[in-house]
């Protein structure tokens, strides 16, 4: 589920093609990607994400690709035939830099896991790939306070949010990971204390992000959250502000990037 409204960019699809990769922590792949299609690109900061297309296997193609990935769009993607359709996730930027038109995005990494996770780890330079813009989903806002909370799959929009935040913002960020090892050293107003909390690999998501929120001095004034990752984690934080905390609900920002059970990364 998610109350995260899509924007589709003027950009159309950006072919790009990978330039490096860099193992940041146990768990985080690094990969930076780049091209002369980025000079069209525009940057909005924040936790700007996209669809990634990824040709995985050697009989896929990215020629097929719509522009764009509204309704039409996706329908038109779902007509390429598997054997030749790449497979398409959905990441956050983790830096932008236009003055060489190069994008890093950190994947998660579970071994084999997944799609994208092994591909980032293996992917070698040179490799092609595309993407489509979908915006933002943080929105600006003059609230007296912040809250933000996720996983370690929205690590890279919350690192994002808290990079590009006024400096005068107060608040709180609430990272959960299941490796207190993958933390990474984040850009933030004074104002606002980043909480890093670490789960056994052996928990559900969520299980130490939730007691440490009921645990939050919060008031339901001026309040903005933003609560992103496994299902449980997006929607539990939005239900328990609105419940306990009389949050209004269009003060919640919220997104499931991935359920458990299911391999999406």
């Amino acid at each position: 589920m998610s109350n995260i409204t899509v924007t589709h960019s003027d950009s159309g699809l950006v072919r790009a093609s990978v330039l490096r990769t860099e193992r940041i922590s146990p768990n985080f792949v690094r990969v930076t990607i780049g091209g002369e299609d980025f000079d069209r690109f525009r940057y909005l900061g924040f936790d700007q994400w996209f669809r990634l297309a990824i040709p995985v296997r050697e009989s896929e193609t990215l020629d097929r690709m719509p522009d764009r990935f509204g309704m039409g769009g996706f329908l038109r993607y779902l007509t390429v035939p598997k054997g030749v359709r790449p497979v398409v996730r959905n990441y956050t930027i983790r830096n932008f830099r236009q003055d060489s038109s190069e994008m890093d995005i950190d994947f998660v990494v579970h071994g084999t896991q997944g799609v994208a996770g092994p591909w980032a780890a293996t992917v070698e330079p040179g490799f092609e790939v595309a993407l489509i813009d979908q915006g933002c989903g943080w929105k600006q806002t003059e609230a007296d306070r912040i809250l933000l909370a996720t996983d370690e799959s929205g690590l890279p929009a919350v690192a994002g949010i808290l990079r590009d935040l006024p400096a005068n913002s107060k608040g709180t960020a609430l990272i959960e990971l299941f490796d207190s090892a993958d933390q990474q050293e984040l850009q933030a107003p004074e104002g606002v204390e980043v909480r890093w909390l670490e789960r056994s690999p052996s928990e559900n998501p969520g299980s130490t992000l939730m007691p440490e929120l009921s645990r939050l001095d919060l008031t339901a004034d001026h309040l903005a959250a933003f609560s992103v990752g496994e299902s449980s984690i997006a929607t539990g934080v939005r239900m328990f502000l609105v419940s306990e905390r009389g949050v209004p609900k269009t003060n919640v920002i919220f997104s499931g990037y991935w359920k458990l059970g299911r391999a999406t990364f």
